[in-house]
């Protein structure tokens, strides 16, 4: 990545963490969350976290708040892959989405609407899922379920574990959520592959 671009993105990064603390924080928690899911770059987590920890007694509405927000975001994503794909994909294929892109579809093609529900905990861009669940002309309501059990589940987990040990939480969570994001992926597909294969047995 480019020196001015990686800048860039920290400046970004740092101006959302910024958010978390204007008295307007959870109207601004809702906004990024909603345009996350199908644009933006950076993670609701961000502002999540740190708001969790300066009001636990207000983490799982906050959690909640994201989790619809996103789940809207999802639906403009979706609804983008939808009817204007054609426009997106040119420019999807020379982003740095592209190898996102090519994963979320192989997904699609693996586990069907449960790759919805697998990026909602995954470390992959959310948005690349909705904008590919919209492409494959993915039934509206499977899309909506799978989106608020797997979107639901990661900001609820965040809340819950910013509740549960705050300040050494949050530092731990920052290094180590990548790596939580992919053992929960493997679980959801161990879960889907014993599924398949107790469903398949006579």
């Amino acid at each position: 990545m480019m020196h001015g671009v990686g800048k860039l993105f920290s400046n970004l990064y740092q101006r959302v963490m910024g958010w978390s603390r204007h008295p307007r924080a959870t109207r601004y928690l809702a906004a990024l969350s909603f345009a996350e899911s199908s644009f933006f770059p950076v993670p609701p987590d961000v502002m999540l976290a740190p708001m969790c920890l300066g009001s636990p007694h207000r983490a799982y509405w906050l959690a909640f708040v994201t989790t619809v927000s996103s789940v809207l975001g999802g639906l403009l994503g979706y609804f983008l892959g939808l009817w204007a794909m054609e426009i997106i994909l040119p420019w999807l294929l020379e982003s740095k989405y592209a190898q996102a892109y090519a994963l979320a579809q192989q997904w699609f093609v693996d586990y069907g609407v449960w790759a919805v529900l697998l990026a909602g905990f995954s470390p992959i861009p959310y948005k690349v899922f909705t904008i590919a669940a919209g492409a494959a002309s993915m039934a509206v309501f499977p899309f909506v379920i799978a989106s608020i059990l797997g979107r639901g589940g990661r900001f609820f987990l965040v809340a819950a574990l910013m509740k549960w040990g705050g300040a050494p939480m949050e530092q731990w969570l920052n290094r180590w959520v990548d790596r939580l994001g992919w053992i929960l992926v493997g679980l959801v597909v161990i879960g889907f592959l014993g599924y398949q294969i107790s469903s398949s047995s006579p």
